[in-house]
């Protein structure tokens, strides 16, 4: 490893999205996938802590920092081969999808101006505007850490769910090195439209199709109005987007909801509600949180809620990660008082939880 790639005590901050969290012992970038294993090698034969970071926009670093080595994966590399797509960990994803497009092919489309790099989306199943990586990924390139060596795990075993995968349920095991997609050629169309607020910008219906780089632009700018799109100088985009996934209840927990909307709010309100699987209802957290009080913009500290999404908790430039953890359990428990419903954090946590 040559030196150039390791500092010591290096700010951590400035490689997330929030700017928020402490130094690391030792921050190590790596260029190529073999310096990425060899850098786990060495951490993991040393018993050292290790923290990866790959786009930083769903990150919470606590103000102590981390103790231990921080690995920061800038690989590079973008192999398109008819509709097979291969992306390295480090690779942009808002350019890879801006370069999908430009080649006329549909599948991640929706995924426009998603902040992070590409290794990251399999561990979320990043998802937004009706399509999941889930649906496109056919397999994913990995150092697991476990057994030693480099894995090809099929995208039918990653254990995809929503904003879920077996990588994030076993976040020691696996470090993503590539990730292989499986696109469309609709003759430069999109694919079917799934999410209604697409739709309705587009003026089509759900399940038209519509020029795949019409769908992206129109998605990046329905991101670009709630803030979800990164601008150095627009502090409602100092955040990890959303912050809070949306509940996924039981038959029997969204009816106890209902009941609490109607007690708090009057027996006309519906809350919105979504088919989430056999038994399951999906509902919006986005509407919980301004419902329970919490609107665009509430906070009169450094950390606050979006101006433009009350989805989105924001570092207006002087915060520390203890005043965006404290305004986040003000949200989450100020909801579960509300309507009985617990917020999920969406950003992974290092060193701090809610």
């Amino acid at each position: 490893m040559q030196e150039r790639h390791v500092e010591h005590n290096a700010p951590l901050a400035p490689l997330t999205t929030f700017r928020l969290g402490g130094p690391a012992t030792r921050l190590v970038t790596a260029t190529t996938d073999e310096e990425v294993i060899a850098a786990v090698r060495a951490a993991d034969e040393a018993g050292t802590p290790l923290l990866i970071i790959g786009g930083g926009s769903n990150l919470v670093i606590g103000d102590k920092g981390f103790e231990g080595t921080a690995l920061r994966i800038a690989t590079s590399g973008f192999s398109l081969d008819g509709t097979s797509l291969e992306l390295a960990a480090g690779e942009n994803w808002s350019d890879a999808v801006a370069r999908t497009v430009e080649a006329g092919l549909a599948g991640v489309e929706c995924l426009a101006g998603i902040p992070g790099s590409a290794g990251a989306t399999p561990i979320q199943n990043v998802g937004a505007y009706g399509q999941e990586v889930a649906t496109t990924i056919t397999e994913v390139v990995a150092y697991d850490r476990r057994a030693g060596e480099t894995v090809t795990i099929p995208g039918g075993e990653c254990g995809f769910s929503y904003r879920h995968s077996r990588f994030k349920a076993d976040p020691d095991r696996f470090v993503v090195l590539r990730v292989r997609f499986a696109l469309e050629d609709a003759g430069g169309l999109s694919a079917p439209l799934k999410y209604p607020e697409t739709a309705r910008a587009l003026g089509v219906e759900a399940g038209d199709r519509v020029p795949a780089a019409i769908a992206r632009k129109t998605v990046l700018a329905l991101r670009a109005g709630k803030g979800m799109v990164l601008d150095a100088a627009d502090h409602d985009t100092w955040s990890a987007g959303s912050f809070f996934t949306n509940p996924i209840l039981t038959e029997a927990e969204h009816a106890a909801f209902l009941q609490r909307v109607q007690d708090r709010l009057g027996p006309d309100v519906a809350p919105p509600a979504f088919p989430a699987g056999d038994g399951l209802v999906k509902t919006s957290a986005a509407w919980l949180i301004d419902r329970a009080g919490f609107t665009k913009g509430y906070g009169s500290g450094p950390a606050r809620i979006s101006t433009k999404h009350t989805l989105a908790l924001t570092n207006r430039g002087a915060a520390t990660t203890e005043d965006l953890l404290a305004l986040a359990r003000e949200v989450r428990d100020g909801v579960h008082a509300a309507f009985g419903v617990t917020l999920v954090n969406e950003p992974v946590t290092v060193g701090v939880s809610l």
